[in-house]
This record gives structure tokens, sequence and C-alpha cells, in this order.
């Protein structure tokens, strides 16, 4: 069971909605989108190029297969697959009838063929499938140069963004450890200075140690001595006359 999985699994009405309106909002959501992708690991260009080709496939009319499109695309350029998926977000509900149509019009001008007579809110996924020739193929057609026109645009700026992340993040992480390890230098050298302290004794304190144990001097121990026997005996000299 994972740690991170919802207790509550959200309903796929909500979940469908949350894709035609995110529910943090969209500036949020987009805030929220470029800080996963500067996290992503890889390089620069595995993380542009991904994102890039998920933005790209996003212009062809295969819809529901985005996702797989990308990924198989992302893992022959070797590029990032989980970049890839969220690229496929640029085609959302809000986006998809401009692209489509747009792809539609470009496709029927390569293959000299007529614009069909439609309305712009017209177009869908079953009219898609359903006419396949009259309005897939020209927005297969049209969908290639503009999926590369795409993927220009997504991944120069975005493999500069990352470059400039990651260069930041790795001179911030450098300069913590600088500063890190000069902390550890001053604590060892504190800690160092104090145990030398500890170790010497003051001055002051050897002459008091020294005055207090007093040392009898040889050469006057052996003066006194024979004073007293010399002292003896001239008692014991008066005391016989007597």
């Amino acid at each position: 069971m994972s740690v991170f999985r919802r207790r509550r699994k959200r309903p796929i009405l909500m979940r469908l909605l949350e894709l035609v309106w995110p529910r943090m909002g969209w500036r949020r959501a987009g805030r929220y989108y470029a800080f996963r992708i500067k996290r992503l690991p890889g390089t620069p260009y595995s993380i542009a190029c991904g994102f890039a080709l998920g933005a790209a496939v996003s212009f062809t009319p295969f819809v529901g297969l985005h996702f797989v499109l990308a990924g198989l695309l992302a893992w022959g350029l070797r590029a990032n697959i989980l970049a890839s998926a969220i690229g496929t977000a640029v085609g959302n509900p809000w986006t998809f009838p401009g692209i489509w149509f747009g792809v539609l019009w470009l496709g029927s001008k390569v293959l000299g063929r007529d614009m069909p007579e439609m309305n712009f809110s017209d177009l869908s996924i079953t009219m898609i499938f359903d006419q396949f020739s009259t309005i897939g193929v020209p927005m297969l057609v049209g969908g290639v140069p503009a999926g590369l026109v795409t993927w220009v645009i997504f991944y120069f700026p975005i493999r500069r963004a990352i470059a400039n992340y990651q260069h930041h993040r790795h001179a911030v992480r450098v300069k913590r450890q600088q500063v890190l390890a000069e902390e550890r230098r001053e604590r060892e050298a504190g800690v160092a200075n104090s145990n030398a302290e500890e170790s010497i004794l003051p001055i002051g304190d050897v002459g008091d140690v020294s005055d207090e144990l007093t040392i009898p001097d040889p050469a006057t121990a052996q003066d006194e001595r024979p004073s007293a026997t010399v002292t003896q005996i001239g008692q014991a000299a008066r005391e016989s006359k007597v």
C-alpha cells in the first residue's frame, strides 16, 4: 500500500473537471508544473527535449495516445520520459479546439485541398476518427510541421532555464558546504585551544605550590646536628664535675 495514495479516491467526474479547470487555478498550476520540471533529475537536454516532445505530440490527432507516443519518442531520443508526459499537458480541453483547427487548415493547404466546411466548435474527437480521410489525414499532415515548430519553441528556452537553475543550485550547494566546513574548522580549533589551556598551569600557581611545600636544606640539617651533640656533651661534663 503506497504511503502517498489518497485515503479517499476522487470521483471520475471531479478528475475530468480538474482537467478543464484545475482546482488550484491555472496560474498556480503553471507554477507547480514549472517547479516540477526544474526539479526533475537529468541533464538540461533530456528534460527540455522530453517536455518539447510531449508538447509536439499534442499537435497530432491521436488523442488518447499522446502519452504513449511521447514516451516512445523520449525513449528513442534518450530524453526524460516523465518530462514528456508533463509536456503533453500543452494539449488540453482548452487548447485542443484551436490546435485541431489550425493543423487542419495547415494540412489542407499542404495537400492542396479545400478547408472542410465546419464551424470552429463542431470539430471533435468523434468527427476526427469518423471522417479520418477527410479530417484526420489533413490534421496529421499539418500536425508534423506544427509539432516541429512547437518542439523548437519549447526546447531552447526550457533548456536554458534548466541549465541556469541547475547551475545556481550547484553554486548554492557548494557555498553551503564551504560555510559548514569553515564552521567545523573553527569549532575544532576552539576545542584544541581550550584543551591546551587546561593542560598548562599558570606560573603563579606553581609558585604558590612551592611555597606551601617546605623542603629542608640538607646543609642546614647537617650544621644543626653537631651543635646539638656538643651541647649535650658539655652538659654531661659539668654534671660529672659537680
